[in-house]
């Protein structure tokens, strides 16, 4: 009977995500819209402002030059975290383009080096919370948290270190200063370049 009982609740789990997965896939949004599922929820965000495809657009130049040419910056990818009922699509995702799975197959986000998250004033704290500790329980090395909504006062945050669902803070700046990112990156990140509303 206690086998049967410890089995319960992780039957309902599987049920609730493979549905959560179901309705993410007949969501039709509008154009540029992005559909996701944070804790079990399947969300649509607006499509994001100029200032936000601008700092994606300069981040993605820079990384272009660190990356080795089989690896690949990815925009649209979405990214499973089944552990947190989760499916992300970040703003920006470095993947080996080996590892990038085959048609019908879904990419967990384990497989991505760095995923970077650029907030809006919508939903910010699905980048500084849910998706914070997603990434980390799925031990993807690097998460880079870009707030322009962080206070009043935009930041740059690097994670790295992932271990039992959290990451340690590897550095802070506002934007204006630089912040580094190590190997296998090893390249500084300037966020003057990055615009601020």
């Amino acid at each position: 009977m206690a086998a049967g009982i410890a089995e319960r609740p992780q039957r309902v789990e599987e049920s609730l995500w493979d549905e959560a997965l179901r309705l993410w896939e007949r969501t039709s949004p509008p154009e540029g819209c992005k559909v996701e599922i944070i804790e079990g929820i399947v969300t649509v965000a607006p499509p994001p402002e100029s200032d936000h495809n601008d700092t994606a657009d300069e981040l993605q130049r820079l990384l272009y030059t660190a990356i080795p040419r089989d690896w690949g910056i990815y925009q649209t990818q979405g990214l499973t975290v089944p552990g947190r009922r989760g499916l992300y699509v970040p703003d920006l995702a470095v993947i080996p383009k080996k590892l990038l799975p085959r048609r019908q197959e879904r990419q967990t986000a384990d497989a991505a080096q760095l995923v970077v998250e650029i907030t809006s004033s919508s939903n910010a704290n699905h980048d500084r919370i849910e998706k914070l500790h997603g990434y980390a329980s799925a031990e993807v090395p690097l998460y880079l948290l870009l707030d322009p909504w962080h206070s009043g006062k935009p930041t740059a945050t690097l994670y790295g270190e992932p271990k039992g669902g959290s990451y340690r803070v590897l550095a802070s700046v506002a934007y204006g200063d630089e912040l580094h990112l190590p190997e296998p990156f090893d390249v500084t990140v300037d966020t003057a370049l990055f615009p601020v509303s």
